[in-house]
């Protein structure tokens, strides 16, 4: 375990190899699963005005649900996530000339629509954040549908915190993501 100011960090997420891919996995994460995405209660109004940007590159069906359902939804639990089609694949997903899935909010970004790149819970899986009272708990989720991820990391020598440089950086910060890795660095291995 990884302490760095508010935040516990799992030594999974030193230890694991993670990369993406998508030719093999085709973007399960953005279909499986009981809910859409976590949302950030300050990610609620950035949804709300970034949408009519974002609508554009939205499927039929991911509008009919956005618009029936709200642009969020808030759970049992009191937690919000993004809205779904069926209860299944997100609102916000858009699949690509290869039947990828992709993020619609991330491709209006990467068209220079929007400044936000997309929620952070999708920008930063694997790592899930629980947040207590006094710290965030950073841990590795594992998932089957993940595990091309996981040989081609583990293939590519990426550990998970170097994969996620980008979103844990826009989480904590340049300095916290330094003060990680000299901690990661510090760790022995077996």
């Amino acid at each position: 375990m990884i302490l760095i100011d508010n935040t516990c960090i799992s030594d999974d997420v030193a230890d694991k190899m993670f990369v993406c891919d998508l030719e093999k996995c085709k973007g399960a994460c953005c279909v499986e699963g009981d809910l859409g995405a976590p949302l950030e209660e300050t990610e609620l109004s950035i949804l709300e005005e970034v949408y009519e940007q974002v609508k554009p590159y939205l499927s039929a069906e991911g509008i009919k649900a956005i618009e029936e359902q709200g642009k969020y939804i808030k759970d049992w639990e009191g937690d919000y996530s993004t809205t779904t089609i069926g209860d299944r694949e997100c609102a916000y997903a858009i699949y690509d000339e290869n039947k990828i899935l992709k993020c619609g909010i991330e491709q209006a970004y990467l068209d220079g629509k929007i400044s936000w790149k997309k929620p952070i819970s999708c920008h930063l899986y694997p790592i899930r954040i629980t947040k207590y009272e006094s710290y965030h708990a950073l841990n590795y989720d594992r998932w089957s549908i993940c595990s091309d991820a996981c040989s081609l990391g583990e293939k590519l020598g990426v550990p998970v915190y170097k994969f996620l440089r980008e979103p844990l950086i826009r989480a904590y910060g340049e300095a916290w993501y330094a003060e990680l890795e000299k901690e990661i660095s510090k760790t022995p291995k077996p």
